[in-house]
């Protein structure tokens, strides 16, 4: 409607003046009027909801990126947590190892010698019986040597 009321007034100032291509009547001020109420209706129709969608949208990506960073520093910090109780669980492992190689070598070792000291003992005892079953034989001998001279004596004098 306001088109249709710049039109006619456009008309009928051109009517009684012929101008120029800029000439400065009624139209101007109408022309300008007409392109601020445009500039109005496309700014609360077109362009704030064009604006706040554009809005939101940024907003949903820095809200993303945020949380995406979080989840980053969260994943890194778990990392970090998990492979130092992994180093902490093999160091422990390590040692649980070492100390037991070295309680079983000394079980290993106690046993050796005390197998070594029963050797020993068993050495001892058989020698000692040795040395009596020799005695033993020794004095069965010098018996039997000492009937066997009685009786050669015996046998040499009675001839």
């Amino acid at each position: 409607m306001i088109e249709l009321l710049s039109f006619n007034l456009a008309e009928s100032l051109q009517a009684e003046a012929p101008g120029g291509l800029f000439d400065f009547n009624a139209t101007l001020p109408l022309m300008a009027l007409q392109f601020l109420i445009l500039m109005i209706v496309l700014d609360k129709i077109y362009y704030k909801p064009v604006a706040k969608v554009l809005d939101d949208r940024d907003e949903y990506i820095r809200n993303s990126l945020t949380t995406a960073s979080a989840s980053l520093n969260k994943a890194n910090a778990l990392t970090l947590q998990y492979e130092q109780e992994l180093s902490d669980a093999r160091k422990d492992a390590q040692e649980l190892i070492r100390s037991s190689q070295k309680d079983a070598q000394e079980v290993v070792s106690v046993k050796i010698k005390t197998a070594q000291q029963d050797a020993a003992i068993l050495i001892s005892e058989a020698s000692q019986q040795l040395i009596l079953q020799k005695e033993q034989a020794i004095k069965t001998l010098e018996n039997q040597v000492e009937t066997l001279s009685e009786q050669i004596k015996v046998k040499l004098l009675t001839c």
